[in-house]
């Protein structure tokens, strides 16, 4: 038990805090010139798989700009490696698997991971972290969602219209139950390891999602992220469900799970708390684009955050998605000092 736990910790848990915490997606990357120098010499799984160097770039925002939360510095698609998929992140393309699966045939080359050995370094990380952190800061763990790693997985890389998932979604149930129902069994086994660890919360990205309707969602998403959520709520720890563009699942991503529920700069913060009740914690909401505006334009918008908060237990400020790559360094830590300034009770 630490001595003195952290405001986002509380927040989590829906206690009082003494000013609303504030992290930021991405707030460790290359908008930051600590960063650009580190990627200058390695690559991004170079940095991942050096621990002591991953610890680094994880503590950078956490220095330069007073955030409550470390997140680790690792990638949503590392379990898919040890799963049998190859992985290399292409100048201008992003994460690219050149061994994409498409078919039944494909389910007999997946390999049954075991978290704590395959991804050893990403275990150590946490534990480096651990060391190294202030009680006041709490370290988040994270794991993409079944659906949204299994798109990657499925299209090959990034994609707009989805239609290799959306076509074996739709034409073989069984198989894309099949080959979900493996993605949520490593996904859980990553997740939970990085509890047992040392990450003290955990947030499930399924960045993805926002392509669906809500039947289909129902039917072919909530089961598996159902059970990786509940698995992870049930070691005890903040479980944070984030997603883009989902104004329209929001009850069911509470009905999947999660302490706390991200919510996306395209709905105001109070309609989507509303939506969702004030039984759940929720993340957000500013447009990261507003990091852009001029300082005065991006201090209306932060407060306009916080007004629709009310000062409530339970919410975590952040931005909707995560910090783009061009943002001022100084806007970001601007947020972080308006936010405590203007909430301290």
């Amino acid at each position: 038990m630490e001595k003195k736990q952290s405001r986002f910790l509380n927040a989590c848990r829906g206690l009082p805090v003494d000013a609303t915490p504030v992290w930021f997606m991405r707030q460790a990357g290359r908008y930051m010139a600590e960063y650009r120098a580190i990627r200058e010499k390695l690559t991004l799984l170079e940095i991942v798989q050096r621990p002591e160097v991953a610890a680094e770039v994880t503590l950078q925002p956490v220095e330069a700009h007073g955030v409550d939360a470390a997140i680790l510095f690792a990638d949503i698609l590392l379990p898919v490696v040890p799963l049998g998929f190859n992985l290399e992140f292409v100048k201008g393309r992003g994460p690219q698997i050149d061994n994409p699966f498409r078919q039944e045939t494909d389910l007999d080359r997946m390999r049954p991971i075991e978290a704590r050995a395959d991804l050893g370094h990403v275990m150590e990380t946490i534990q480096l972290l651990r060391k190294e952190l202030s009680p006041e800061v709490a370290l988040i763990g994270f794991s993409g969602a079944p659906f949204t790693v299994a798109s990657y997985v499925i299209e090959g890389g990034p994609s707009k219209e989805y239609h290799h998932v959306k076509t074996l979604m739709y034409s073989r149930p069984d198989l894309w139950n099949s080959f979900l129902g493996k993605i949520t069994e490593a996904l859980t086994d990553y997740l939970l390891a990085q509890i047992e660890v040392g990450a003290q919360a955990v947030q499930l990205f399924d960045s993805w999602v926002g392509v669906l309707n809500p039947a289909d969602y129902r039917e072919y998403v909530l089961p598996h992220s159902r059970k990786i959520l509940q698995a992870a709520q049930g070691t005890g720890v903040p479980v944070i469900h984030f997603g883009t563009n989902t104004t329209t699942l929001l009850p069911l991503m509470k009905e999947a799970g999660g302490d706390v529920i991200g919510l996306d700069w395209r709905l105001p913060l109070d309609d989507g708390w509303k939506i969702l009740g004030e039984d759940v914690g929720v993340q957000g909401n500013l447009d990261p684009l507003a990091l852009f505006a001029p300082r005065e334009v991006l201090a209306h918008k932060v407060r306009d955050v916080l007004n629709r908060a009310g000062g409530k237990p339970g919410h975590i400020f952040n931005l909707g998605h995560g910090i783009s790559r061009h943002t001022d360094p100084g806007q970001v830590k601007a947020v972080v000092d308006m936010v405590h300034e203007w909430t301290s009770r």
